[in-house]
């Protein structure tokens, strides 16, 4: 776990921003390989003029969930910290509520099939969120709390982590999720062999990613708790679960309807 590659002089090349730039590179180029693969060229055009707005939209987005939703108690304290986005604390769930603002507002606009864009995208989305966390763990944030044993991942010096908790093993939460983040990947991409109706594949994402998110943050050690002891990304994650289950429902029933 390294915060950096290496100094350009002063200047320090992060790896939470190379491997944050990566994600988003990735996740754009497989999104441009389905839409070409499922013969859908004018959803191609629309993902290379839509990728700056999402990358704009998740930015603010996370950084908007992170600040005033899931860490408000420290960002009142420290509000220097609110524009420190270097030092981590970008939501993944709130990237992609702002991410998926933008989207809505310019598929309105362009009079484009919103849920046939968004399922080419879901699976580019999910490997991106897994690079995410990838750069978590190198820059020592989204961590896990203590395992009370031997086992975990022992942050280094200079880690928000190791500041919260010293020597103490911690569980390895945004590994695990970087790991799920790739099982999902995998499987959206088998789902993809068959025909759905539209909106199937974005919203087994959304259901999918959230139901391991919600279990997942049990484990984690940088997040205030409320009711029930959830964190506020549990409590966001089974609020999209219910939401994603309740429109797939609706796709596929609206679907059979049509058909019939």
């Amino acid at each position: 776990m390294h915060q950096f590659w290496f100094f350009i002089g002063d200047f320090p090349v992060r790896a939470y921003g190379t491997l944050f730039a990566l994600a988003f590179i990735l996740g754009v180029g497989v999104s441009l390989y389905f839409a070409n693969a499922e013969g859908k060229p004018h959803l191609k055009e629309a993902i290379l003029d839509l990728a700056p707005l999402l990358l704009l939209g998740g930015l603010l987005g996370a950084r908007f969930w992170q600040v005033f939703f899931f860490d408000w108690a420290y960002y009142k304290n420290n509000p220097q910290e609110i524009i420190a986005v270097w030092h981590g604390g970008l939501s993944i769930q709130g990237g992609v509520v702002g991410a998926l603002l933008v989207g809505i507002i310019y598929v309105w606009r362009k009079k484009l099939p919103f849920w046939e864009l968004a399922d080419i995208i879901a699976p580019g989305l999910i490997l991106a969120q897994s690079i995410g966390r990838d750069a978590n763990l190198m820059n020592g944030d989204a961590f896990g709390g203590p395992t009370g044993g031997d086992f975990g991942l022992l942050y280094p010096v200079g880690t928000i982590a190791r500041e919260k908790f010293g020597d103490q093993p911690l569980w390895p939460a945004e590994v695990w999720e970087g790991q799920f983040d790739v099982i999902l990947f995998a499987l959206l991409v088998i789902l993809k062999l068959k025909k759905w109706p539209s909106g199937t594949i974005f919203l087994i994402y959304a259901a999918g990613y959230n139901l391991a998110r919600f279990f997942l943050e049990q484990l984690r050690g940088d997040s205030p708790r409320f009711l029930f002891h959830w964190t506020a990304a549990q409590w966001s994650s089974m609020a999209t679960v219910l939401l994603a289950v309740v429109l797939l429902i609706w796709r596929i029933v609206r679907a059979r309807r049509i058909a019939s």
